[in-house]
């Protein structure tokens, strides 16, 4: 099973950029690119501060395929 976030709606959903959630979990903006593009995935806790971050649930972020 293949896992991809969902990250890039969700910001846009929150009516924010990747660049004020890099700043706000203390990540560069192209860190949180390559997560929107899934080019690379962030590890379990950052997930988790993300969530926290946009006040959703992990599994909001996530797409099961």
């Amino acid at each position: 099973m293949a896992v991809e976030l969902r990250l890039k709606e969700v910001i846009k959903e929150k009516k924010m950029h990747q660049k004020d959630l890099a700043i706000q979990i203390g990540v560069s903006k192209v860190t949180v690119s390559y997560w929107c593009s899934n080019q690379t995935m962030p590890s379990i806790e950052t997930l988790g501060v993300i969530a926290k971050t946009l006040k959703v649930k992990i599994a909001d972020l996530i797409i099961e395929n």
